[in-house]
């Protein structure tokens, strides 16, 4: 599996698409609010930018692109009013790979001026958005070209599939069922892949700049827990379902294995000591409900609409869809995924209905070292 020609969510703003189910991932940049806003006050007051680069990593496409920027430009000019101080201007990078959605990005950027400009009443400095397809495994930016940035539910995605993970067999994932070697690989892949992250960063930062990451990731350091695996293993119990029932050959079943690693904030905090060109600022870890309304009043919506959103295993099978369908096509073809779904789906609705069920999320605050 190309990683980086398949690994993307769903486009457009279709029933299955990230733009329309990404609501976990905007309640958990929420979460992450106040340590951007400290880093951001901290970076600008610390050097007073007149052009201030901002690089989104992993940007996606829907609701969630422009709601950091927004609320990292609008806490920029909080600052400059109480500070009177002249606005900087504003060079915005939206990265991802290159199957993302960009041209949906690009039909709302007006929006997103618009709304900026209703909510700053006072004003905002003059705002430059561009896209930049590519892994961020990698060189993205020019030399000392950035001060701040951001990346959300997107460095748990590794650049590939571990290798030597041949024997998972029946497992698309690290499992309770996995053997010892499946977890060693991925785990070295994941070092592998975020040493190289924070190399590539640490040249593309001005000295004094920040990083804000959020993963999801775990808090034991049992890589086998239930908080990182579960959700994956009832997905491969879905799949192994229809093998049982010839819908899927066993064989490929056997060689599908997801590119994706949940750290534990040790794991997390190794890498970036020794990497060596970080400073962290902070480390914190929260939790979200699987399902993305949890909590919510569905009484408040239209009564047409109250059963889905009650329905948390369609919303969270709704949610995996939007971000797992593209890679599940690339192996197994589309004519079994409203089938694979649709099973996953009751197996979700089955167990929620007995456990609790969060993602946990690790976020991590980084000062380029000079």
């Amino acid at each position: 599996m190309e990683v980086a020609q398949v690994l993307h969510m769903n486009g457009g703003i279709g029933g299955a698409s990230y733009a329309n189910n990404s609501l976990v991932q905007q309640k958990v940049i929420t979460l992450t609010k106040p340590i951007i806003e400290e880093g951001i006050t901290t970076l600008f007051c610390s050097t007073f930018p007149r052009s201030l680069a901002i690089a989104d990593l992993g940007c996606s496409s829907g609701p969630n692109t422009f709601f950091v920027v927004s609320e990292i430009v609008k806490a920029v000019e909080k600052l400059c009013q109480e500070l009177k101080h002249k606005s900087p201007e504003y060079k915005v990078f939206m990265n991802d790979l290159p199957g993302n959605d960009f041209n949906n990005i690009f039909k709302s950027l007006e929006k997103f001026k618009e709304k900026l400009r209703v909510e700053m009443e006072t004003g905002v400095g003059p705002c430059y958005v561009s896209g930049v397809p590519g892994s961020f495994y990698g060189r993205v930016f020019p030399t000392r070209s950035l001060h701040f940035v951001h990346s959300s539910y997107s460095l748990h995605w590794l650049s590939t599939v571990p290798q030597g993970v041949e024997n998972n067999k029946g497992n698309i994932y690290m499992a309770s069922t996995s053997p010892l070697n499946v977890f060693k690989a991925y785990y070295e892949q994941f070092q592998r892949d975020f040493t190289l992250f924070l190399k590539c960063r640490a040249e593309e930062l001005v000295e004094g700049g920040r990083m804000v990451l959020t993963f999801l990731g775990r808090r034991s350091d049992d890589p086998s827990t239930k908080e990182c695996c579960y959700i994956w293993e009832l997905m491969a119990a879905a799949l192994n379902a229809m093998v049982l029932q010839g819908k899927i050959k066993e064989e490929q079943l056997d060689t599908f294995n997801i590119p994706h690693y949940n750290p534990s904030p040790y794991e997390v905090k190794l890498e970036v000591l020794k990497e060596g060109s970080f400073t962290i600022n902070r480390l914190d870890v929260s939790e979200v409900n699987w399902n993305p309304f949890y909590n919510w009043n569905v009484f408040d919506f239209e009564s047409e609409i109250s059963e889905s959103l009650s329905d948390g295993g369609y919303n969270v099978a709704q949610l995996m869809r939007a971000v797992a369908e593209p890679l599940l096509v690339s192996h197994f073809g589309e004519a079994i995924i409203d089938e694979v779904f649709s099973r996953y789906q009751e197996i979700l609705t089955d167990r929620m209905s007995k456990e609790k069920t969060e993602f946990t999320n690790i976020t991590i605050s980084l000062t380029r070292k000079a």
